[in-house]
């Protein structure tokens, strides 16, 4: 049985990776105006956060054109006899049942839409591992159960530097954002039930920061082996300083590094880190 790996733009896999795994791309969208944008395709992080200093609203974000879903699939059935459709969390999107949607429409085809419960490249290792045993020959149940798997130990969490943008995308009220600021609040915030939540209220970034670090060695120092990646946005310095402090501290762990792209930057806003990681 050949299967597919298809997933949405918030994976934020680098497509030279992409193309050797052979993984499909669905983009979602950010919208300024009348003007939509396919991110991954027609903007880059860079460019976006460039366009939100211009604005004074926040752009909007939609999933992928449902069309495009159904096209995607029908293309991958004249080749394959399986996809597996791996998206964001569909607590904040609804991209996922989109997948299901679509999937259900054909016949000759097996459409397995799985929810990552989360994003960025967390989601991204659940795509990377379902592409490496989709290469190797297995069927869409054995990567469900790998990835039902890894999901016992998957674990993110973030620290936004700005409030305003939680606020704007309306996650947070204007009085808590307004608050927030005058404390210099840096709320840690995680995945639970599908949903972005803040975990801690810490007061400033460095803290923040070292409670993240905190949570990631309860686990990395028990010695197992672990994939890691420290997510940015306009951070690129900072987060390989981070990726070299944690590979020396804790050699067991394989440590990359990624970014929050246009979709996860509009409510996470410019200058946020993250740190995700499972264990192999």
């Amino acid at each position: 049985m050949r299967t597919a790996i298809v997933t949405d733009s918030t994976a934020y896999i680098p497509q030279e990776l992409r193309d050797s795994l052979d993984i499909h791309m669905l983009p979602l969208n950010v919208i300024f105006g009348d003007a939509s944008y396919q991110e991954e395709v027609e903007i880059t992080a860079e460019q976006f956060f460039l366009k939100v200093r211009e604005q004074e609203e926040l752009p909007k974000t939609s999933q992928p054109a449902y069309g495009e879903i159904i096209n995607k699939f029908e293309q991958l059935s004249k080749e394959y006899d399986a996809v597996v459709a791996i998206s964001l969390s569909s607590g904040i999107s609804g991209t996922y049942q989109s997948f299901v949607s679509a999937g259900s429409m054909f016949d000759d085809l097996e459409v397995v839409a799985y929810d990552s419960e989360i994003s960025c490249m967390v989601q991204g290792f659940y795509v990377i591992e379902a592409a490496q045993m989709a290469a190797k020959g297995a069927e869409p149940t054995e990567i469900i159960e790998r990835l039902d798997e890894m999901k016992k130990t998957i674990n993110a969490y973030f620290m936004v530097s700005d409030l305003g943008h939680l606020q704007r995308g309306g996650r947070l009220s204007s009085a808590q954002a307004f608050v927030g600021s005058l404390l210099q609040v840096k709320p840690v915030l995680t995945f639970e039930n599908k949903q972005i939540v803040a975990f801690e209220k810490i007061r400033t970034e460095k803290k923040a920061m070292k409670r993240i670090f905190e949570l990631f060695g309860e686990v990395a120092s028990k010695g197992e082996k672990m994939k890691a990646v420290v997510i940015h946005s306009s951070r690129e310095a900072d987060a390989k300083e981070i990726a070299e402090q944690l590979h020396e501290q804790y050699p067991n762990v394989e440590i990359e590094i990624s970014y929050f792209g246009p979709v996860i930057g509009t409510h996470l806003g410019e200058g946020s880190l993250g740190l995700g990681w499972y264990v192999i």
